[in-house]
């Protein structure tokens, strides 16, 4: 008599596997307490042990730009490339960016130095457990106090108390929004409307100090990859453009100054199909039970309706979970993705179930999300792609 054969259930991702970022050592987090603490800044600690001191930092965030994007194009940016074996500390290796890979999230731990846990900002939107309302914390949607939401003060404000020039240098759009109010406030705030009036200005702010922390911004490439994709001739086209904006102010350091460049995540483009595109609003398994869904496409907080978080854990394993690092909240604080700790604050801001990207695809929301469910290039989860940044570097 023959054994029957068993059927083969995939077993969903194990929450365990996903890469968790390298908060304390080597995520962005890290990166301005390290830089300000080595300039005497007190409440700062040198979190990156590869890095070298210098009197005057400037840090160079082009959104958008992940580590594998700069590997993958070496034509169109030749300058960067050359630079990919300075990156931390001539290690020629990456940061992490942090969970989810999105821009206020990074945005907010490079301000602060603090992981998604402690700073607040965990994600696209998120939960306001004041009001029950999905926060849309890069649009500051619907506005609530910004110095409540995050309230711990910034790098830039220590550096600045304790005698450092800091400075920031971005489009002047940005000089009184609440995100870089509490992610990226103190010193002072030039507003520059091109990109070289930025490196210009960036190099000016640097010499303006004996010591100096600056921070300097460019978004358009990020825009470009979310409208046309990173295969697309109008995001290389940016990112020519960003390589002749590094070189112009790395040729322009004042003396003694060290120019870190790197990014809040990377991007991935998602083919236009239902195997790839699975549409929240037009399944009723994965809508069953959840009464608000956050995050973005390849990072999900969903928030169920009271008593029905279990069950809803239980579905989205089953409907996704070949696919997405599916994990309770619980799970998903235990395995450290937002950080080593979770403030009381923003535990509550999470989702009952997080769900995290793994292979090439999104879970859009066509009727809620128009906008976001149409973007060619998308990032957030834990991929290489998506959570490797450069730390590149040029010395004076």
């Amino acid at each position: 008599m023959t054994q029957q054969a068993s059927w083969d259930f995939p077993e969903p991702l194990a929450v365990a596997s996903a890469p968790v970022p390298a908060y304390g050592s080597g995520s962005l987090a890290d990166l301005l307490p390290t830089l300000a603490a080595g300039m005497g800044v007190p409440g700062t600690t040198a979190a990156i042990p590869e890095l070298t001191p210098a009197d005057r930092n400037c840090v160079f965030l082009i959104d958008g730009l992940g580590w594998e994007q700069i590997k993958a194009h070496p034509d169109e940016a030749p300058y960067l490339h050359a630079l990919l074996g300075s990156s931390r500390g001539g290690t020629g290796r990456p940061l992490t960016a942090g969970y989810p890979a999105t821009t206020a999230t990074s945005l907010a731990s490079v301000g602060t130095g603090l992981p998604p846990g402690a700073h607040g900002l965990p994600g696209y939107t998120v939960r306001n457990p004041a009001t029950g309302e999905l926060m849309n914390q890069l649009r500051w949607q619907p506005w609530t106090a910004p110095g409540v939401w995050q309230p711990y003060p910034t790098v830039f404000q220590l550096a600045h108390k304790a005698g450092v020039h800091a400075a920031q240098v971005s489009s002047p759009a940005f000089q009184n929004t609440p995100l870089t109010k509490v992610a990226l406030s103190g010193g002072t705030f030039h507003g520059r409307l091109t990109g070289e009036e930025r490196m210009d200005c960036a190099a000016q702010q640097l010499a303006a100090g004996d010591r100096s922390l600056v921070y300097t911004y460019y978004a358009e490439l990020d825009g470009a990859g979310h409208r046309y994709g990173v295969a697309s001739d109008t995001w290389r086209g940016q990112l020519m453009y960003v390589d002749r904006l590094v070189q112009r102010l790395a040729e322009q350091l004042p003396p003694r100054s060290a120019l870190y460049v790197t990014a809040d995540h990377g991007m991935i483009d998602v083919p236009f199909d239902e195997e790839h595109r699975i549409d929240f609003d037009a399944d009723w398994e994965l809508s069953a039970g959840v009464a608000l869904l956050g995050g973005e496409g390849r990072a999900r907080h969903v928030y169920a309706v009271p008593g029905a978080a279990d069950d809803v854990l239980t579905c989205w394993r089953e409907v996704l979970g070949e696919q997405f690092w599916v994990a309770s909240r619980e799970e998903a604080i235990d395995a450290g993705w937002f950080g080593p700790r979770i403030d009381e604050r923003v535990h509550a801001r999470l989702g009952d179930v997080i769900a995290a990207a793994r292979d090439d695809v999104l879970l859009i929301a066509s009727e809620r999300e128009p906008k976001e469910s149409s973007m060619v290039g998308n990032h957030g989860s834990m991929t290489p792609a998506e959570q490797l940044v450069p730390l590149l570097e040029v010395r004076s």
